[in-house]
């Protein structure tokens, strides 16, 4: 298939022949000398082995090799998986989940923004939970420093119907007409902006339906226009993989590998996860959120917590750009401080709440442009 720089993909132009060629790699241990093992093309590592794990062998795994990892007691102290699901379930029971994009209407809850809306709600419990160095490792990583935290739990009820195989945003969620329209340069960049995570909040075993995988298939080029077609869809029943997890293990995954969540065939086990959508400093994240008011609500909670830097990476903005330079000068260097190096400089010089605040109505002050 030629594969210019100038061309565009089409969505009549895609080849389930060409997809299969691709998904014949197969994933190499070698690769991954930290895991502790590779289970269906799937690069597994255990808590130990993945903080020894340098940032290139996770890139390779993302971008080269199968595109997924799983990292098992990711939480290890499993009581913080659980006092945020009891602020999960307190917010479904209040009426704020909503449907799914890829699932029929009525078979899960889920929530958008609850990155916001737990930090608001209970302040410690986002910063014990976003203290986290799993997902910080990994999210910087792939995406380097800035990166911007989102989440969206979702539970799924016995009887959920599967997803169809998809890939995510960006470009996983636009119409085809739309995305032939983007050259395939914008294809290969779209998945490095973002990294797609899913913290088990319950145990997750097969037939709850863990998330289904088809490992190496973000290196299919035209893929984001493959799966509105009828044969790839069928290939992605046929032949996708399944690993089930248990509460506090995560899994991470390339946002180009065709996925979709299974089917809850199970009697009486309401799945539940937390769908991390983590962007790029130069990138938009799907989530609008309100990152002020979150550095707001928890603020106390990261004065006393004995190692708060994870948690205000995933709270607060941590990009200089855009802005308001006749107002948002640099001063040192060639970009002004972020909203996070304001959280980081109030901390180590122990502001009280009201000043921090102040220092945040300011400097978002000089990002209006009028």
């Amino acid at each position: 298939m030629p594969q210019t720089l100038t061309s565009r993909w089409t969505e009549d132009g895609c080849r389930l022949d060409d997809l299969r060629a691709v998904l014949g790699e197969r994933t190499d241990p070698a690769d991954y000398p930290h895991a502790a093992a590779v289970e269906q093309e799937i690069v597994v590592y255990d808590l130990d082995g993945f903080r020894a794990a340098p940032s290139d062998e996770l890139v390779h795994a993302f971008a080269n090799g199968p595109g997924v990892v799983v990292i098992r007691g990711a939480f290890p102290d499993t009581a913080v998986i659980d006092h945020a699901t009891a602020v999960f379930e307190q917010l479904i029971a209040a009426g704020t989940s909503r449907g799914d994009h890829f699932a029929a209407a009525g078979s899960n809850d889920r929530i958008w923004n609850a990155l916001e809306k737990l930090a608001v709600t209970a302040p410690e419990v986002f910063v014990e939970y976003y203290a986290n160095d799993v997902i910080a490792k990994v999210s910087h990583a792939w995406l380097g420093p800035g990166y911007q935290v989102t989440s969206q739990p979702n539970v799924v009820h016995p009887g959920g119907k599967a997803q169809v195989g998809h890939r995510d945003y960006h470009l996983g969620f636009l119409a085809p007409d739309v995305i032939e329209q983007y050259p395939q340069h914008v294809h290969r960049l779209s998945p490095v902006l973002t990294l797609q995570g899913a913290v088990a909040h319950s145990d997750m075993p097969l037939e709850s339906g863990p998330t289904l995988y088809l490992p190496h298939s973000q290196k299919y080029g035209p893929g984001y226009l493959a799966t509105n077609r009828p044969e790839f869809r069928g290939y992605f029943v046929d032949h996708h993989v399944q690993l089930p997890l248990r509460k506090g293990d995560a899994a991470f995954f390339n946002p180009a590998v065709i996925h979709g969540a299974g089917g809850n065939v199970s009697a009486d086990l309401h799945r539940m996860a937390n769908l991390l959508q983590v962007s790029s400093a130069f990138g938009r994240a799907m989530d609008a959120v309100d990152r002020t008011r979150v550095c707001v609500a928890v603020y106390r909670a990261l004065r006393t917590h004995p190692h708060p830097e994870h948690a205000i990476a995933a709270a607060a903005e941590g990009y200089a750009f855009p802005t308001n330079l006749d107002r948002d000068q640099p001063v040192d260097g060639l970009a002004p401080p972020t909203q996070a190096d304001v959280v980081r400089q109030a901390l180590a010089e122990d502001w009280t709440q009201e000043r921090f605040e102040e220092a945040l109505a300011a400097h978002a002050s000089k990002r209006v442009t009028a």
